[in-house]
């Protein structure tokens, strides 16, 4: 029964999406898993699952921008989600829908009138025995437009990021390599995220 509900909910979701939405960004693949907050109310503001048993805590934070890259966008939902510690993408033992896939280090923002995202987390790994580098994968929904992926965030310090990986940069809505530095013990990030930037039919 409770499956059921789930599914209900995100089934409702995806379909208040407005017929009226612009289509763009080009083929996603999971970004109905941007859906699957279920009956949570969004803010601007969020926590990954883990956070607080992480050794390696991170906040990330910037301001979501219409395409003039400068007036704040709101109500645009940021899904986010990423591996554990160990370059794992685990999912609970309940897990349903796309957690199955992107495991339950994963978190939704919609950002209020001053364009604003904040998430804590913790630094991934990347994927066991590959040079593959660290990330965090990113979808956005802005208003009037369909979900499209964004840059995933990747880390300045990460000697996986070559110089090879950076020049095939897309900077869908902008780079999304971010800059580290420690402050009361925790990593900060931050990051501007502009919409249509780079995105193909916006």
């Amino acid at each position: 029964m409770k499956n059921i509900i789930i599914l209900l909910i995100v089934l409702f979701q995806i379909s208040c999406t407005s017929a009226q939405d612009k289509q763009v960004g080009g083929r996603c693949e999971g970004c109905e898993a941007l859906y699957e907050y279920g009956s949570r109310l969004l803010n601007s503001v969020d926590t990954i699952p883990g956070f607080e048993q992480s050794a390696a805590k991170m906040k990330v934070t910037g301001v979501i921008y219409h395409n003039d890259g400068v007036t704040p966008a709101k109500d645009v939902i940021l899904y986010i989600y990423q591996t554990d510690e160990r370059g794992i993408y685990r999912a609970s033992t309940d897990a349903q829908g796309w957690e199955r896939r992107h495991g339950q280090h994963r978190g939704w923002i919609k950002t209020g009138s001053d364009g604003k995202y904040t998430f804590y987390t913790f630094r991934p790994a990347s994927y066991p025995n590959t040079t593959i580098p660290q990330h965090i994968h990113a979808t956005v929904k802005p208003p009037g437009y369909t979900d499209y992926f964004i840059d995933d965030f990747y880390f300045d310090d990460d000697p996986n990021l070559t110089p090879t990986l950076r020049a095939q940069d897309k900077r869908r809505a902008g780079s999304g390599i971010v800059a580290l530095k420690m402050e009361n013990g925790m990593l900060l990030a931050q990051r501007d995220i502009i919409l249509g930037l780079n995105i193909p039919g916006y």
